[in-house]
């Protein structure tokens, strides 16, 4: 296996001509694969030449809702000069299996890419003109072989409103970008909406066959360009791309029950300080109010002052999320939901031993 990942990584000159190949993998994103191909496509406009400097794969993993035609009409409007569209091999979800579906799309087209440096993004997100170019010259600039961005998120609803960024903001405490950037911290995360990484860097270290059933196959990929010394940059990139991860309160919570529990390393703790904040914000003013009549006045002051220090700390955490101040203001309204989640994805993956996710069930915890 590790001969075969060697061949394919060692490409010689003229078939690196390209300094950038975009994978991106869909399956079921007929709804906002448009948007993305067009953002992509409009690249071009801003000086970055498609099929002179960069190419882009599109990878249609089974979709059965008009996916691979709106990416194959975006290959005919190209000239189908640049634009390439594949079909993603047969997934074998058995015990015998090696990939989930996004690991089986992306090293399908990694093994087909061109380019000196490889972009995975997802279908739905959208890019800013001129986001290609200017990432990679980040990319070199910091000496990073692997460049992760956190969109700007685009979220419906109410629920997506109030969870959203709860999620974030406790994403940018585990994760805080400043040390998965530092080479002499061993925290490792990455964003797989945008990842960016150089070719030889990303076989070296196993592509993504080497992460094939990883559920979090972005920041299983970091933590081995971590420990083979490869320099990462993460950072929240409002200015490169925006995201548009859910589209409806099932998709929401079928994705967090997939994720949280990997994500955070105690999901059942997190849940039951994020309950204290929510008692401590209902029950302290409650209190305060009934001590007023019949207390000293520095009782309830107390208590106001606690109150206080507690609506601040909350939301100083909740800030970092980097959403809309209305959305943070109304965050405490979606601690109840936030807890439940983490509670469920726990479950899922300690109790159930499974977790799904666009139409498939995986098998986690093997």
């Amino acid at each position: 296996m590790g001969e075969v990942v060697d061949k394919i990584g060692s490409i010689d000159g003229a078939e690196a001509a390209l300094r950038l190949s975009v994978i991106l993998p869909a399956r079921n994103e007929a709804k906002v694969l448009g948007a993305c191909l067009q953002s992509l496509l409009a690249q071009s406009d801003a000086g970055f030449a498609l099929d002179e400097q960069w190419e882009l794969i599109v990878v249609d993993d089974d979709s059965s809702d008009g996916t691979a035609e709106i990416a194959r009409a975006a290959a005919e409007a190209a000239g189908r000069k640049g634009v390439t569209v594949i079909a993603a091999p047969a997934l074998d979800l058995s015990e015998r299996g090696g990939f989930t579906g996004k690991t089986n799309a992306c090293w399908a087209a990694a093994q087909q890419a061109r380019g000196a440096w490889l972009l995975f993004t997802d279908a739905d997100t959208v890019h800013e003109p001129g986001d290609l170019s200017r990432a990679l010259h980040e990319a070199e600039r910091y000496g990073a072989a692997m460049l992760t961005y956190s969109p700007r998120q685009i979220v419906n609803g109410f629920w997506q409103r109030v969870v959203m960024p709860l999620v974030f903001s406790e994403l940018a405490s585990v994760y805080p970008p400043k040390l998965v950037s530092d080479p002499a911290s061993r925290l490792a995360a990455a964003n797989g909406q945008f990842l960016l990484v150089e070719r030889e860097a990303y076989f070296a270290v196993g592509a993504h066959r080497g992460v094939g059933l990883e559920i979090l196959e972005d920041v299983a990929l970091a933590q081995r360009f971590k420990r083979a010394k490869y320099g990462i940059r993460f950072r929240y990139a409002p200015d490169a791309l925006s995201a548009h991860m859910y589209r409806s309160l099932p998709e929401m919570i079928e994705g967090w029950t997939k994720n949280l529990a990997l994500l955070f390393p105690q999901p059942l703790w997190l849940a039951g300080w994020r309950v204290l904040d929510l008692l401590l914000f209902l029950g302290l003013p409650v209190i305060a109010l009934c001590l007023s009549s019949t207390r000293p006045p520095w009782q309830p002051a107390v208590i106001w002052i606690v109150w206080l220090r507690t609506l601040w700390r909350f939301y100083a955490r909740v800030a970092r999320s980097n959403f809309p101040a209305s959305d943070v203001a109304l965050s405490i309204l979606g601690v109840p939901m936030f807890c439940w989640l983490l509670v469920r994805s726990h479950l899922h993956h300690k109790m159930r031993r499974s977790v799904q996710w666009k139409g498939r069930r995986y098998r986690v915890g093997r």
